[in-house]
């Protein structure tokens, strides 16, 4: 526990293990620690999908340098497509060891103003100044890497997720979900970008790269690899550890009641084909972008090799399970020797697979230059806020302009070295604050004196990450033993000098959980919003609006959205639609979670209602 940096504040906690990752801790038991309670107080209600008559869609041009498509034409399809969560969310319904998704009411909005009133009359006045969406740990999978650690399992049953094999399917129909937002439904401004805070694949490889590139810039995408007409992953291994949908083994999954789904592995990894956003788009690092399973060492020679190569582990002794596991747990072995000396030892009982030299593991240069490459320049811009300039992987951060008088600020808060918390070194730091200054009118310095800055242009600022405020701590970067690194409560602190700053987004919790940044000096109050994974249920992606309300303050809506799949899953229909529903619909039944919805824990994933669809008030720098 961190002290909170002033009286009332609060303070800042430290994280387990990273979602995906086992320990004797479930998976669940992370994601549900590792975000700070929603105040109470502030908090009220209204209709759901409310908007005024009287907002006025300002829309603003598009960033600069980028350029949307032309609108095409919508297919039509069942619910959810086109609908937010103000209409339709996905429910569980009927009882057993696997439960079908149907559409449920949507959830309302909540109005929070802990850190500014909400004044009546705002609906008649409030000027429409940003609309944008957020995506956050898409986790786009390569399910067949030999870097993989699946064997994890056998210590906790929610470190495999049965439904990642249709990762790409289910992002796909996120992004054909976006482009039917025509308007927000607060501001009715149509979309401007989507910004991705992280975690976009999982296991820091160039052919996961390839595939998230192509689905948000568009084109056909193969999740396959190594055998070119086979998957060799470990849901056909033999081994009762892991569903087996194709066949009729008694895995533990289908003795929970998983059912069997002839056909799914072959369906699978066929070809999808990606429209790509409409809009451009935004990339910001996280930690499963930098490093092999978001924390083992990068580029290190022997799981270069082992990540192309021919052999793969799909179980090993509970000894190594529980050794791995610790070290995970503590994120003490940064050159990831525990692994490595559990892949030498157990080399015998690792099978044979299809080497793939697609697999090869990313370097930063890697990254940047895949997103500079033209060819996935879609909607644009080109590079997705990097530049040339961000080829040497050192200082993977920028600004870009949001809309009129609104700027956003990627950060880059991952360790190099081989760790899934988050950190911010003292050059990046020093770059943030300068950053903020020169777009402040006036701000506070470190001893809490007024600094007017009269050439400044005043913008309101949102600052995206990967990691959120609880995950980011002070440890030793190996590969920046110099730079000393700071944590979140140091970026709060800085953030909160300045009245411009509205709010800080992020993701890599896998939860939704906003959060009110308080100060003595109401102005300098701000909101993290944090929002859960695609991958993990509940699967939401964010469209924000920024207004203003005429009032002294501005207002920031938040608004959940799903995918454009249909709720209910069909096991007959293994088109690419139907996986998109059966990735949905999978996530909901992980292991222990379909059990307990209904008794608070699926709150602790999809948010409190405050932490959901939400108008968050603040007062205007």
């Amino acid at each position: 526990m961190v002290t909170p940096l002033w009286p009332g504040a609060p303070a800042t906690v430290r994280e387990g293990p990273m979602a995906g990752i086992a320990t004797t801790t479930d998976r669940r038991r992370f994601l549900l620690s590792s975000g700070a309670a929603v105040a109470a107080a502030g908090v009220s209600y209204a209709l759901p999908g409310r908007r005024s008559s009287s907002t006025q869609p300002v829309a603003g041009p598009a960033p600069a340098g980028t350029g949307a498509a032309p609108a095409r034409p919508a297919v039509k399809r069942a619910a959810p497509y086109g609908a937010t969560t103000l209409e339709t969310t996905a429910r569980l319904t009927g009882s057993g060891g696997y439960r079908h998704i149907s559409s449920g009411p949507g959830w309302p909005l909540v109005v929070r103003g802990e850190l500014a009133a909400a004044r009546s009359g705002r609906e008649d006045r409030r000027a429409a100044l940003a609309c944008f969406v957020q995506f956050t740990d898409l986790h786009v999978a390569d399910v067949q890497s030999p870097l993989r650690t699946e064997f994890l399992r056998a210590g906790s049953p929610g470190s495999w997720r049965d439904q990642e094999a249709l990762s790409v399917a289910g992002a796909v129909s996120l992004v054909e979900q976006v482009n039917t937002i025509g308007g927000g439904p607060h501001t009715s401004l149509p979309p401007a970008f989507v910004m991705s805070t992280g975690d976009n694949i999982d296991n820091h490889s160039m052919v996961e790269l390839e595939w998230f590139l192509t689905l948000m810039s568009g084109g056909r995408i193969t999740p396959n690899t190594g055998d070119p007409a086979a998957y060799e992953g470990v849901q056909n291994c033999g081994l009762p550890l892991y569903w087996h949908p194709d066949s009729d083994l008694r895995d533990q999954d289908k003795l929970r009641g998983m059912p069997r789904i002839p056909g799914f592995l072959e369906a699978a990894i066929r070809p999808v084909t990606s429209p790509g956003l409409h809009i451009p788009w935004y990339s910001t690092p996280g930690n499963h972008d930098d490093l092999p399973g978001g924390c083992l060492a990068p580029q290190d020679p022997y799981l270069s090799d082992y990540i192309t190569g021919a052999r793969k582990l799909f179980s090993v002794p509970d000894t190594d399970v529980a050794a791995f596991a610790k070290v995970l747990e503590s994120g003490d072995d940064p050159k990831s020797t525990v692994l490595k000396e559990i892949l030498h030892h157990n080399a015998r009982r690792a099978r044979t697979v299809t080497a793939d030299p697609r697999r090869r593991l990313v370097t930063p240069h890697d990254y940047v230059s895949a997103h500079l490459d033209p060819a996935h320049a879609g909607a644009g811009p080109v590079g997705h806020g990097y530049t040339e300039n961000h080829l040497d992987g050192e200082r993977m951060y920028y600004i870009f302009r949001i809309a009129d008088g609104v700027l956003g600020i990627s950060i880059d808060t991952t360790y190099r070295s081989g760790h899934y918390e988050g950190s911010l070194g003292t050059e990046q730091l020093r770059w943030l604050e300068s950053t903020l200054t020169a777009h402040s009118a006036h701000h506070y310095d470190a001893d809490g004196r007024l600094v007017r800055n009269t050439t400044a242009d005043d913008a309101h600022i949102l600052v995206f990450s990967h990691h959120h405020s609880p995950s980011m701590t002070r440890r030793r970067d190996a590969a920046r033993a110099d730079e000393i690194r700071h944590d979140g409560a140091e970026v709060i602190a800085l953030l909160s000098r300045f009245p411009n700053v509205v709010a800080w987004i992020n993701g890599h919790s896998h939860v939704n959980r906003i959060t009110p940044h308080a100060h003595p000096t109401p102005a300098r109050s701000f909101w993290e919003v944090n929002t859960a994974s695609h991958v993990d249920y509940p699967q939401h992606a964010r469209l924000l609006e920024l207004v203003d309300n005429q009032d002294g303050t501005l207002s920031l809506f938040t608004t959940l959205v799903e995918s454009a799949a249909p709720h209910r899953a069909d096991f007959d229909d293994l088109s690419a639609v139907g996986l998109a529903s059966l990735y949905r619909e999978l996530a909901y039944n992980t292991p222990g979670l379909a059990a307990k919805m209904g008794s608070g824990v699926h709150e602790e994933m999809a948010g409190t209602a405050a932490d959901r669809n939400t108008e968050l008030l603040v007062l205007r720098g």
